[in-house]
């Protein structure tokens, strides 16, 4: 391959086009889509796709109900209106996440309190969490990041402490498992998304587990602009849904793919696992670290820049920077994961989310959200990257293509810093 790196004209190690994307299709999958004409059935839960992928989900997760809807973060917002979160609330969530995890928050005009997370799992701290709780605080929403399960003992713990119900954001995290219980069953309600990128595909769509029947029929309600009523009709739950119906071609694929999503995980793992041992060994760069309680399922692949490994006094981010912009010309595609912390982003910064700083106004209440609040957090956005092709169809070839880019360049760590500096 040469010593010099492509980016100064040498060969690339990964070839042109030897990354292949998520997900791939098969026969199988457009005949399922297809049938949904025959059916003529294209949309509501009533639908027979839809019965059977939430009768899948159900026993998949081991949980008594799950509920397909159009979305991952509608998915959310249902799980939070259904376990009773009401206006003004408080809801404690991780400062490290996609900000979905905060907006289904925002939907029911409940008020997201962020909690730290602790950087070597990249999932909330529960001891964070504690010192967050007030008065108003109704609910813990814990998210498994980056397809690697929240730590829930010691969050269900505090919530039991404390009287809060727990919503998990499964969202990332199909499949994955905590002590030998799969996520989608660790929580009082929990939300999964389908999108595209998802270990578990319907292009968009997404999925609510619960084992109580009440959040169930409240979050059916949801989806279906309907109200709970009691034997005599009286109003018992209202909530206010967006229209959650799902598709029935999206059902039809996601239903498609149960016949080797676990295959298509374990692959994932595979190559997780041979990456984080080929990465033991490269001074400056580490794989994800997997607590004994954890079973991830590596939705992205994240892996750290540790310049002290290789005697540089330097920031984590610039070494990052550097070795991402040498490895995108290898032919590999790395890129820093999320910028800043969830609470930095600019909904929370100006507080606009509604307009004239609703929720937060409407319900006078003064929320300061300041990013160095999230130390954890911002140490994990400074020096974590994610590395793309993490999945099947890709294999352990390319694999060991992806250390042997990671070698080349981190044996030129003198020109990588000078990438870091350009613009």
């Amino acid at each position: 391959m040469g010593s010099t790196l492509a980016i100064d004209g040498g060969t690339p190690v990964v070839p042109n086009g030897a990354v292949k994307t998520w997900p791939e299709f098969t026969e199988a999958d457009r005949e399922a889509v297809l049938k949904v004409f025959d059916n003529n059935q294209l949309h509501t839960n009533a639908a027979p796709f839809a019965q059977e992928l939430q009768q899948k989900w159900a026993e998949y997760c081991g949980v008594k109900h799950c509920l397909v809807t159009n979305g991952g973060t509608g998915a959310l917002h249902m799980a939070v209106a259904s376990a009773g979160v009401q206006a003004g609330e408080e809801v404690i969530t991780s400062a490290y996440s996609y900000w979905a995890s905060a907006a289904s928050i925002l939907h029911q005009n409940a008020i997201p309190i962020f909690a730290d997370v602790d950087p070597l799992t990249t999932t909330i701290d529960p001891a964070s969490i504690e010192e967050r709780i007030t008065e108003h605080t109704t609910a813990i929403l814990p998210v498994d990041i980056h397809g690697m399960p929240a730590d829930m003992d010691p969050i269900r713990e505090v919530a039991q402490k404390h009287g809060l119900l727990v919503v998990s954001d499964c969202c990332q995290a199909h499949g994955a498992a905590y002590k030998g219980r799969r996520v989608g069953s660790l929580a009082d309600t929990s939300g999964f998304s389908l999108n595209r990128s998802k270990n578990l595909t319907g292009g968009e769509g997404g999925l609510v587990t619960t084992d109580s029947d009440e959040f169930h029929q409240r979050a059916e309600a949801m989806l279906r602009f309907q109200n709970v009523t009691d034997e005599e009709g009286a109003v018992v739950f209202s909530g206010l849904g967006f229209n959650y119906r799902p598709h029935e071609f999206i059902n039809a694929f996601v239903v498609s793919q149960f016949s080797r999503f676990e295959a298509l995980n374990d692959a994932r793992k595979q190559m997780a696992g041979y990456l984080t041992g080929a990465f033991a060994e490269l001074p400056g760069v580490s794989g994800p670290h997997t607590p004994e309680y954890a079973e991830p399922v590596y939705f992205s692949y994240l892996w750290e820049a540790r310049p002290e490994e290789l005697a540089l006094d330097i920031p984590a981010s610039k070494l990052r920077k550097g070795l991402c912009k040498a490895l995108a010309a290898e032919g590999v595609p790395a890129g820093p994961a999320q910028a800043k912390p969830v609470p930095g982003e600019g909904v929370f910064q100006a507080k606009l989310g509604y307009g004239r700083g609703c929720p937060w106004k409407c319900h006078d209440r003064e929320v300061t959200y300041r990013i160095e609040d999230y130390p954890g957090a911002l140490e994990i956005c400074a020096s974590r990257a994610f590395l793309g092709g993490v999945f099947h169809p890709n294999g352990m070839d390319l694999m060991r293509l992806y250390v042997d880019a990671f070698s080349k360049v981190l044996g030129h760590h003198d020109r990588v810093l000078e990438l870091a500096e350009e613009e």
